[in-house]
């Protein structure tokens, strides 16, 4: 069982032990946040939330059922009716279809209570696991490009009420 929250303000020091712990694993494939990310982070969280209550974007946690932090699905760039999603989730929890189930259960909020139309991602061609993840999710290729000098694919899914 997922637990999908609303990023919250009392989510600061779980999601920064998450970003932490997770570092190594998620340089793997996809750009590094940085020390300066680590270093600033309570100012980070505060821009996250204020963006949230502006409607910018939507931020969510994923919790497993003892209420473990095990990743992170968010939408950006909420404007006319799209946004993009980007999701993390961490080691421990890889293989276990919590990326595809997180993912599923963002699209069906971004459709019924936030919405959008239409959904935009991208990954790495070096991870084939989100490329599945999305795919599972009904996403499709509509190009390539670089994605901080790495081969990367950029994905679209219409969200007509899922």
């Amino acid at each position: 069982m997922l637990i999908l929250e609303p990023l919250r303000p009392d989510h600061a020091d779980a999601v920064l032990a998450f970003e932490l712990a997770n570092r190594a694993w998620f340089a793997r494939t996809v750009p590094d946040r940085g020390d300066a990310y680590f270093t600033g982070f309570a100012a980070r969280h505060a821009a996250l939330l204020a963006e949230q209550a502006e409607g910018v974007c939507r931020f969510h946690v994923v919790l497993d059922a003892d209420g473990t932090m095990v990743g992170r699905v968010n939408l950006m760039d909420l404007v006319d009716g799209s946004a993009e999603l980007g999701y993390r989730i961490a080691e421990s929890a890889a293989g276990r279809g919590v990326a595809k189930a997180a993912v599923a259960r963002v699209r069906r909020l971004a459709a019924h209570s936030y919405g959008l139309r239409s959904l935009t991602a991208a990954t790495t061609l070096d991870n084939p696991a989100s490329m599945a993840v999305l795919a599972h999710n009904g996403f499709t290729v509509t190009g390539e490009f670089l994605l901080d000098g790495r081969p990367a694919v950029r994905y679209h899914r219409d969200l007509d009420g899922s």
